[in-house]
């Protein structure tokens, strides 16, 4: 007679200073571009949530007025510890960048006409279009195992960045699409 093994249990639920240590060292390294951080933290190195959760929690805080990123620390922080994990997770998240930012615009509106400093701001932002371009591939893997979702991915982008049409507009049709048929596969 064979015995199973039994399944690994989950990872204990992150105490608030855990969350608040996570979101505070995505801040710190995350200039111009913390969601793909956000993720390899939360999924990949401390594995708080699975990957497909991190996506769907995702996408509902891309509905959320404000910052996708602030909108999903909050999201995480409230999951696990409620009202006070929102605000560490939040807290974590902003310190860091905050005081750097207060730094460099004061550096910058100084400094702003020095071409190497424009050349500087030109290679920061192409490191945060890679970052984006990164975790979108990321993103997007899950949807690979449904057809019919990897086709909506395609057309939402063909829809927001080649036909130019509005963001809000095709969101509120394409959204109650993509949910329709998110649960319809999964049944």
């Amino acid at each position: 007679m064979q015995v199973a093994n039994p399944p690994p249990l989950p990872p204990p639920r992150p105490g608030i200073a855990a969350l608040f240590a996570g979101f505070l060292g995505v801040g710190i390294i995350g200039f111009g571009g913390v969601l793909p951080l956000a993720r390899r933290m939360v999924v990949e190195e401390r594995r708080w949530m699975e990957s497909a959760a991190f996506t769907d929690l995702l996408a509902l805080c891309q509905f959320l007025p404000g910052g996708n990123v602030i909108n999903l620390a909050t999201a995480i922080g409230l999951r696990f510890r409620g009202v006070p994990g929102a605000l560490a997770c939040l807290l974590g998240l902003l310190a860091a960048p905050m005081a750097v930012s207060i730094a460099l615009v004061s550096i910058y509106g100084r400094y702003q006409n020095v071409p190497a400093i424009r050349t500087l701001f030109m290679g920061l932002g192409a490191a945060a279009a890679g970052l984006i371009l990164t975790l979108a591939l990321r993103l997007a893997r899950p949807l690979l195992a449904t057809p019919v979702l990897a086709g909506l991915a395609v057309l939402s982008f063909a829809a927001i960045a080649i036909l130019r049409l509005p963001l809000l507009p095709t969101m509120l049709v394409l959204a109650p699409v993509g949910v329709a048929l998110s649960w319809r596969t999964r049944r």
